[in-house]
C-alpha cells in the first residue's frame, strides 16, 4: 500500500510546455512509467508535446478539459508565481482528488484565497513550494530524485524539500527503504499539513515506521505532536523519528523557507523538539543520522 498515488495514479501537467515542466515530465515518465497523461496550455490546446522516449501527450486548453478526455486523477503544477495560484483554482473548479504544485514564490494572498477555495471543495493540494511526492517504483509527481528511492517501510513527511531526499537517501542506505515520501512545502500558507498526512500514515498497512521533519516557525509540528498523543491513547502510534530544521536560526529573520521564521517567542527549534519527545518521537541529532537513529530506535 501507500498513501496519495499508486502506480494506477494519472497525472496532468499544467505548464507542461515549459522548461521545467518538460525536463521533470520527462524525469516522471523514465520512473517506472509514471502515468503523465496529459498537459495543459491555453494557447497550445489541440498539440502534441514529445517527451524524450518519443512518447506523445496530448495538451488541452485547461484542466478540465485534460481530466474529462484523459480520466486523471491528479494534476501537478509547473507555473511561475504569477500564474501559479490560479491554476491550482484551475485544478479545483476541474475536480482534481490531488493537486501538487511545485511552484515557490507564490503570492501568500493569492494562497490565503486558494486556501479558501480549497476548504470547501474535495481536493487535497500538496505545495506550494515543495518537491512533490513520489511512491517507490510505482509513481513520481514533482522534482524528488528517484534513483535514491527503495521500496520498503518509511513513510516520510517533511517541510523541507532538501531533508525530504535526505531522509528518503538515509532509510534507503540502512535497508528500510519507503512506502511514500510527502514534501508538504515550506511556505505558511499551503494546501496540507503534517496531521493530515500523519492521518494517513497512521492507517497505511505498509508504513511500519514514520519520519517527520519541521522546520521553524509555525505551531504545525507541536500541533502534529499533540495529534500523536490524542492517537496514541487510542491504541494508535508506530516507531517515529524526527529532526528540527534550522536550530542556529536568529529570532525574527526568516531562514529558508517563507514559513521559517522565529518571532514572539514562538516557532523555534526548542519548543519543536520538546513537543516532539513529548510525543515519542525520537529526534535526530543530525539529518545524515536519520536512517541509522530510526534502527537505534527499533533495536531499542
Amino acid at each position: 500500500m501507500s498513501i496519495l498515488i499508486d502506480e494506477k495514479t494519472k497525472v496532468v501537467v499544467q505548464g507542461l510546455t515549459g522548461k521545467t515542466g518538460s525536463f521533470h515530465t520527462n524525469q516522471a515518465l523514465e520512473y517506472y512509467g509514471t502515468k503523465m497523461v496529459a498537459g495543459t496550455h491555453p494557447k497550445k490546446a489541440g498539440t502534441n508535446w514529445t517527451a524524450d522516449n518519443g512518447m506523445q501527450l496530448p495538451i488541452f486548453a485547461d484542466a478540465a478539459e485534460a481530466r474529462s478526455a484523459t480520466g486523471a486523477d491528479a494534476s501537478v503544477i509547473y507555473v511561475p508565481p504569477a500564474g501559479a495560484a490560479a491554476a491550482i483554482e484551475e485544478a479545483i473548479d476541474a475536480g482534481y482528488p490531488l493537486i501538487v504544485c511545485i511552484t515557490e514564490g507564490v503570492p501568500v494572498l493569492d494562497m490565503v484565497r486558494v486556501k479558501a477555495k480549497l476548504d470547501k471543495s474535495s481536493s487535497r493540494l500538496i505545495g506550494p513550494n515543495c518537491p512533490g511526492v513520489l511512491t517507490p517504483e510505482a509513481c513520481k509527481i514533482g522534482i524528488m530524485p528517484g534513483k535514491i528511492f527503495k521500496k520498503g517501510s518509511v513513510g516520510v513527511v517533511s517541510r523541507s524539500g532538501t531533508l525530504t531526499y535526505e531522509a528518503v537517501f538515509q532509510t534507503s542506505a540502512v535497508g528500510l527503504g519507503q512506502t511514500t515520501a510527502v514534501g508538504i512545502g515550506g511556505d505558511p500558507v499551503k494546501g496540507t499539513e503534517f496531521i493530515d498526512m500523519l492521518e494517513m500514515l497512521l492507517a497505511d498497512d505498509a508504513t511500519e515506521q514514520i519520519i517527520m521533519i519541521g522546520e521553524i516557525g509555525g505551531s504545525a509540528e507541536e500541533e502534529a505532536a499533540q495529534f500523536l498523543m490524542d492517537e496514541a491513547k487510542k491504541g494508535r502510534s508506530k516507531p517515529m523519528v524526527g529532526f528540527i530544521a534550522g536550530r542556529t536560526a536568529p529570532k525574527g529573520r526568516t531562514m529558508g523557507h517563507a514559513g521559517a521564521i522565529v518571532s514572539g517567542g514562538q516557532g523555534d527549534a526548542e519548543s519543536k523538539i520538546a513537543a516532539m519527545e513529548a510525543a515519542g518521537i525520537r529526534v535526530s541529532p543530525s539529518p545524515a543520522r536519520l536512517g541509522t537513529t530510526m534502527i537505534e530506535l527499533l533495536k531499542s
